[in-house]
This record gives structure tokens, C-alpha cells and sequence, in this order.
């Protein structure tokens, strides 16, 4: 199989959260388990952090990475959606996966898998670890794919443990309510291994201080710890909170005899983009007009971006905007400004939302514009439309970010 044959088949043949929604959510780690025994325990063969949180821990999971890179470690990181190519999800020191290894590791798998139905995101994970493990990377960044306890990354004993913070994201299998979900994401926490939290919620700090006490783990809240928070490529305000979470890690990794200065710390956190190749955040396409892309998509994922948002100076804010179609609206529109001018979009994926629909749900609270035939088709209208003085946002969706960067 070609590279593009063997993604074809991965993506079609095996479930998929992305593209497929709830059908893909696995109950136990058992498959997990099954792989590794499999791949002859690849995971044990690395030391790693693991991220997990509801927002943030893709740019956290970035930030490490460079840090510790700076610092001279050969560094694994293994995220996830990717934007642009599948392989964007496994890296080291900034360096994709080889098409050839991919290929291979499916073509030798193959059967395995298959006997198996093991899901995309479990034989994925296989394919970082078996990668990591097969180039002998000093440390790992593993983040999380979705909740913690049952993820098919937690078979993982990291270092340190990460936690960003909580919202209600993928209630459907994380549970309704803050404490719920805490709990899914506070299953990373491992004996002995300390845990830091980057933003303190009343409704979850108990959940994880318990959590962390049954490990007998140290927990340490980012937010709740004085430091100068340093400066980031990673554009946007709210990336504050993630440097923070970061800055308690690294000093995590310090006290167990990680060799990281704070001119690796404070390069590492500069060079993120430039290291890790992160995409989606914040990102400025154009400057006349000043387009801005941003992956955020719940809740208090666009919080952060459009507060940043009201920071910018224009004269009419034009967004270009797409959902999947099982995004919950009445979370999001209250956050989303009713003065602007909306290009609706579907996400090219089975899971988009019809441009037409959400046209007319978001016409419900009053938020109106034009549904449009593509993201690409949207986005053009957009950069037509607008003035050198005026500003574009593209969101919603990190599928609708993937199509126009």
C-alpha cells in the first residue's frame, strides 16, 4: 500500500472520533492493553508527560516539547487532531513521522489489528509509542485523545502528570457535570507521580486533591503559585494560563533531575512554533486585513479567543464559521458578537454541520450572514468583502481551521 492507501484505509475501516462522533468511544483499555503486549511494551521503553484537560493541553503539550528541546533532549510528542496530515500527530524534535514508517508499521500490523477491530485512535497510539521507543527518545509529550482514565494513552507512568483545566466538553461520554469530568481527566494522576493543575474550578479542585491523595501524589495548582509569566510565540492572552501550567511542570521535571535553565525555559517557550511546527492558535494568515485563525471550539475555548478578539481594532469584523453536527449551539452562541458578518461553512467531513442549518439555527439568536458551498468558497467571500481596515476570524471548528492554513 501507498502512504495515501494505507491512510485511506485506517480512516475508513476502523472508528474514528473526528469523523465519527460518539459510535467511536471505547469503554476500557483492554484493546489498549492488547496492542501494547503486541508491540512488546514500546511505552515502557521512554519516559514521558502526559496532558490531559479540556483546553489548552494541545498548546501545553507544545510548550514542553520546546522547552524541553531547547534543553537538548531528543523529545517525542504525540498530539491530536491533526490539521493538515496525519502525521502531524507524531513527531520528534519537531520532525514528522516518515511516510515510510507508517506504512510499514500498518502493512506489518495489518492482520493484528484487524483481528482485533482495533479503533484508529488505539492503533495510533501504538504507531507513537512503537516509534518513540524505536528512536530512543529521552522524554515524550503524550497528550491526551479525549477524558484521561480511558484514554488509550493512559498506560502510560509518566514523569509528571498534566491536567489544564475542565469544561463541559463531550458530555456524552465524559458525563454532565464538572465534578464528572474531573474525575475521567484526574484518572491520569499515577501513584507516586505528582500532578500539576493548571487552573483551579471550585466544582473540581476537591475531585483532584482526593484523586491525587489516593495516589499519594503531589498536586500543585499552577494558577495558585506566584511566578513572572514569560513571554510565547504562541500569540493570544490566553495563552497566559498554559505558560503558567508549563513553567509549574518544568519545575516538576527540575526537581527529579531534568537539566533545564531558564534560558532553555524562556527560549523554549519563544521557539514554540518554530520547534514543534504548532498550528491553529491564534494564527495570523493576513495582515491587510488582518485575518486570524484559532482551533478553539467549545465553550471556553472561543471564552479565551473572543475576549482576545476585543482586543483587535477594526471597523467590521467579518467570521467565517463551520460546526460539526453534533456541537450543541446554545453553549457557544452567547459568546459569539451579533455585530459581526458571518460566512457559515461545512467542515469537509461526514460530521459537518450543513451550511444552510446552521445559517438558520444561528438566525435564531440573532446572528445572520451567508451559508456558502465550502470553508475555501466562505473564506473567499470573506477576503472579498473585506476592507484593509476591517478583520476576519476563521473558527468554530478545528476542521474548518484545517482547510484554509
Amino acid at each position: 500500500m501507498t502512504y495515501q492507501d494505507t491512510l485511506n484505509w485506517m480512516f475508513s475501516q476502523l472508528p474514528m472520533y473526528q469523523r465519527q462522533g460518539v459510535s467511536a468511544y471505547k469503554v476500557d483499555l483492554s484493546n489498549t492493553v492488547l496492542l501494547i503486549n503486541h508491540l512488546n511494551n514500546p511505552h515502557d521503553k521512554f519516559k514521558s508527560v502526559h496532558v490531559a484537560g479540556t483546553n489548552g493541553k494541545g498548546s501545553t503539550s507544545h510548550m514542553l516539547a520546546s522547552v524541553l528541546q531547547e534543553s537538548g533532549y531528543k523529545v517525542g510528542l504525540y498530539t491530536s487532531p491533526h490539521l493538515k496530515d496525519f502525521r502531524e500527530r507524531i513527531k520528534i524534535n519537531g520532525k514528522e513521522v516518515s511516510e515510510e514508517f507508517v506504512v510499514d508499521f500498518i502493512k506489518q500490523n495489518k492482520g493484528f489489528f484487524e483481528a482485533n477491530s482495533l479503533s484508529f485512535f488505539e492503533m495510533t497510539v501504538g504507531m507513537a509509542f512503537d516509534y518513540f521507543s524505536q528512536e530512543n527518545v529521552d522524554i515524550a509529550i503524550v497528550e491526551v485523545g479525549l477524558g484521561g482514565r480511558l484514554d488509550s494513552t493512559n498506560v502510560i507512568t509518566p514523569e509528571v502528570s498534566v491536567i489544564t483545566n475542565i469544561g463541559l466538553d463531550h458530555t456524552q461520554f465524559l458525563g454532565n457535570t464538572l465534578e464528572a469530568i474531573a474525575f475521567e481527566k484526574g484518572g491520569i494522576i499515577k501513584k507516586n507521580v505528582p500532578v500539576v493543575i493548571g487552573e483551579t474550578q471550585q466544582e473540581t479542585e476537591q475531585v483532584f486533591k482526593d484523586l491525587a491523595q489516593k495516589q499519594q501524589s503531589k498536586i500543585v495548582f499552577a494558577d495558585q503559585v506566584e511566578v513572572e509569566v514569560l513571554k510565547s510565540d504562541l500569540m493570544g492572552s490566553y495563552q497566559e494560563k498554559n505558560i503558567k501550567t508549563v513553567i509549574q511542570s518544568v519545575k516538576e521535571l527540575q526537581s527529579i533531575g531534568y537539566r533545564i535553565t531558564n534560558k532553555n525555559l524562556k527560549e523554549g517557550l519563544l521557539r514554540v512554533v518554530n520547534n514543534t511546527g504548532l498550528l491553529g492558535r491564534w494564527q495570523i494568515l493576513n495582515t491587510s486585513p488582518k485575518v486570524v485563525c484559532d482551533t478553539g471550539h467549545n465553550k471556553e475555548g472561543l471564552t479565551y479567543v473572543m475576549n482576545q478578539l476585543k482586543n483587535e481594532v477594526f471597523n467590521t469584523l467579518h467570521i467565517v464559521f463551520g460546526v460539526v453536527n453534533d456541537k450543541d449551539l446554545s453553549t457557544i452562541v452567547d459568546l459569539l458578537p451579533k455585530n459581526a458578518r458571518y460566512y457559515f461553512c461545512k467542515p469537509n467531513i461526514s460530521r459537518g454541520l450543513s451550511a444552510k442549518v446552521l445559517k438558520q439555527r444561528m438566525a435564531e439568536y440573532g446572528l445572520s450572514g451567508e451559508a456558502y458551498g465550502s470553508v475555501n468558497e466562505a473564506y473567499k467571500f470573506a477576503l472579498k468583502a473585506a476592507k484593509k481596515e476591517d478583520f476576519i476570524f476563521v473558527g468554530g471548528s478545528t476542521f474548518v481551521v484545517a482547510e484554509i492554513i
